[in-house]
């Protein structure tokens, strides 16, 4: 310091550190003369003591003015040093690069007027400093003294052309100060960041792009800014890093696909279509590299494809055709469970075109990689069961599909019936609601026969006497009025004549016991045709001659009419029958006579049965010699209905008793407690489910 104090006058120390402006600026023209003169004499000692001198007693002085002085000096010594100044930085910057946090604005402003003449003079040797001086020039953007704000906006303005032009900036250890800054809210702030990373991605040898997944996120989150301005400018910033993106032969797809992921849920619109834009153009440029990201795009897609806006869900749209049109092998990096784990968390989702491009992606998966998919079926069957209840029907028949692919092996086949029955015993809204849709789609995309031949089984055995006189009133409508079930009504109505026929009207008889109408229906589904044909042959010709006496065989003629009604117009039966009855001569009945006859049996018939053909006891019929024996045994069929209903009527019984007894406490052996509806497990798969419980007649089963 006395080195200094001999070199520097004492009244240019004083003026140095006046409250007026042009006596410090003087002082400091002063100094300048004496550093120069140092320098050419090779005296770096006493410059050294000299800018010890500036920075201890002026720039860290508790005065205002001392510190302005000692700013405006150290400005004076570097442009004496001129040349010979880089060796003296590392003594000149941190004492000016601390006053950039003075409390005293005008302290602030003179230390940027200070940086900004020392970066003149030494250029790209404060290089070095860098990071120190953006962290510093940073944070003066967002300055509350607009003054210091143009003077930080003017050194700024100095060092990115001090950068641009210098070999020596190093983006690596810059890049992890910027990804730090870009988390920074205010816009002043933004701004500052978004012009440096523009300015340094425009330098030909800096990969800004290489470098990209480290501040895009923050570029991103500008898009939401509420200043017009901001948002324009990282706008425009990402579009450009999108076309070089492009342009580039390699790019770390991966990183940046997380960050997409992500912004593509943002609550703003416009980060969700510039989200959506970029995975898109990822689909198609990333190739092999996004494919460990696939099933993190496709979370992102999904929801995307019912957005609100529709700019966006034409991209995702787009984005989502592409990406299922990509195969990928299972052996490589290529993770079917989790790309079917995000497609069944969307079968949740409250949208229906999300849910159906769900269903699509489960289907995919299914025909390309089927052994995959099988083996996550126990974590997806039951939320495949769910969307059967929607109210979207091109939900509810592409989940069937799904199901029908699923169930293509036997034991999966099984495991979908019991599962279904589980449903609709648990549900009943569902069976009255999306029965006959779910049964009738089953029906096409499976095997008719064995699916209604699965369902009997199960019911054959059903504990649930309610449910399953409900359920089998259910399939009975079904079948008796689909389109779909037209070869099996043909099939059953062969039953007496064909094996086949035969052996599925025995296989549905058992469980079609549960309800009277339904096997009523059944039975005449079976054998109406045949009975209609058979009253022409020879063995009934007594019984078309009492035709003849409308008056005297009432009951008959009724009997036929109602047989009429009961036969569909198109048939031949019908036809057949009709022109017998048109046939019939016209007759009028007195009341005498409804009287007489409705007093007595009116089902009481004399049947003569001649020798041209026979019945069986167990009801097999001969007739030509075209027919074939069957083996119905009827008398068998009979008892297995009585023994049936008996069942249903104790169990009714049973009902009642426990309704007239509700009111007072019972004990355990009095009335038995149903127990509680539980899903089938793996294990219990094998066998039909069963559970008491109490329940309603059916309701209006929707066709």
């Amino acid at each position: 310091m006395a080195d200094a104090l001999s070199v520097i006058p004492a009244a240019v120390l004083r003026n140095l550190s006046d409250k007026l402006y042009e006596k410090r600026k003087n002082a400091a023209l002063e100094v300048e003369g004496i550093v120069k003169n140092l320098a050419t004499n090779g005296d770096h000692d006493k410059i050294t003591a000299v800018i010890n001198l500036l920075t201890n007693e002026f720039t860290y002085s508790p005065q205002a003015n001392h510190r302005k002085g000692g700013l405006i000096g150290l400005a004076a010594a570097t442009v004496g040093l001129t040349s010979e100044a880089a060796q003296h930085l590392e003594q000149i910057v941190p004492p000016v690069l601390n006053s950039f946090s003075d409390q005293d604005s005008r302290v602030r402003y003179y230390a940027c007027e200070a940086l900004y003449n020392i970066a003149k003079v030494v250029r790209g040797d404060f290089i070095i400093f860098f990071n120190q001086i953006f962290d510093a020039l940073c944070k003066l953007s967002a300055d509350s003294d607009a003054n210091v704000q143009s003077a930080a906006h003017l050194l700024d303005r100095l060092v990115k052309d001090i950068v641009t032009e210098s070999d020596q900036f190093s983006i690596e250890e810059f890049i992890p100060l910027l990804r730090e800054r870009m988390n920074v809210l205010n816009p002043y702030v933004r701004q500052f960041l978004v012009g440096w990373i523009t300015v340094l991605d425009s330098v030909p040898d800096i990969d800004m792009l290489g470098f990209l997944p480290d501040f895009l996120d923050g570029l991103f989150n500008m898009l939401s800014d509420s200043s017009h301005e901001i948002r324009q400018q990282a706008d425009s910033a990402l579009s450009e890093f999108l076309q070089e993106i492009k342009n580039s032969p390699s790019v770390d797809y991966g990183r940046m696909a997380e960050i997409l992921v992500q912004r593509a849920a943002s609550p703003d619109e416009f980060t969700r279509l510039t989200a959506i834009t970029w995975i898109s153009e990822f689909v198609k440029l990333g190739g092999d590299q996004l494919v460990p990201y696939y099933a993190d795009i496709l979370g992102a897609i999904l929801p995307c494809i019912s957005d609100k806006e529709e700019k966006i869900r034409v991209v995702a749209r787009e984005t989502n055709e592409e990406l299922r049109g990509i195969k990928a092998d299972p052996a490589e990096v290529f993770n079917v469970g989790s790309i079917l784990s995000i497609a069944r968390s969307q079968l949740s989702s409250q949208w229906e075109a999300t849910k159906i491009e769900a269903l699509h992606w489960i289907s995919t998966l299914l025909n390309r990689h089927r052994a995959e998919v099988l083996t996550f079926l126990e974590d997806i069957f039951d939320t495949l069961l769910t969307p059967l209840s929607d109210s979207s029907d091109e939900v509810v028949l592409l989940v069937l599909e799904v199901h029908a692919c699923i169930a293509k092996d036997p034991q999966h086949f099984r495991h979908l019936v019991v599962f279904l029955m589980h449903n609709f015993r648990a549900d009943n809204s569902l069976l009255e609601k999306r029965g006959a849709l779910i049964i009738r789609r089953l029906c096409v995309l499976l095997d008719a026969e064995k699916l209604y031949r699965e369902f009997s089984t199960i019911l054959e055995v059903e504990s649930d006497l309610d449910f399953a006189s409900v359920m089998v009133q259910a399939l009975n409508l079904i079948l008796l009025t689909s389109s779909e079930l037209s070869e099996l009504r043909d099939l059953l109505k062969k039953s007496l004549v064909n094996p086949a026929g035969k052996d599925l009207f025995v296989s549905l008889y058992a469980s079609w016991c549960h309800s009277p109408m339904a096997i009523i229906s059944l039975c005449l589904l079976a054998q109406l045709d045949k009975l209609i044909r058979l009253l022409e042959t020879p063995t009934f010709a007594y019984l078309r001659l009492q035709l003849l006496e409308p008056g005297r065989y009432i009951w008959l003629l009724k009997a036929l009419y109602g047989l009429l009604m009961l036969l569909p117009q198109q048939s031949a039966a019908f036809k057949i029958l009709r022109t017998r009855l048109k046939a019939v001569p016209s007759y009028t009945f007195s009341s005498e006579q409804l009287k007489r006859t409705s007093s007595g049996n009116p089902y009481q018939i004399i049947h003569h049965i001649s020798g041209g053909s026979n019945i069986s006891e167990d009801g097999d019929i001969h007739e030509d010699e075209k027919n074939l024996h069957n083996g119905i045994k009827f008398t068998l069929r009979l008892q297995q209905f009585e023994q049936m209903q008996h069942l249903h009527r104790m169990h009714a019984k049973a009902q009642a008793q426990a309704q007239s007894t509700s009111s007072s406490p019972a004990s355990p052996k009095e009335v038995e407690r149903p127990e509680e509806s539980t899903r089938p497990t793996p294990a219990e798969m094998s066998r039909p489910p069963s559970r008491s419980s109490r329940r309603g007649p059916l309701g209006q089963l929707q066709l």
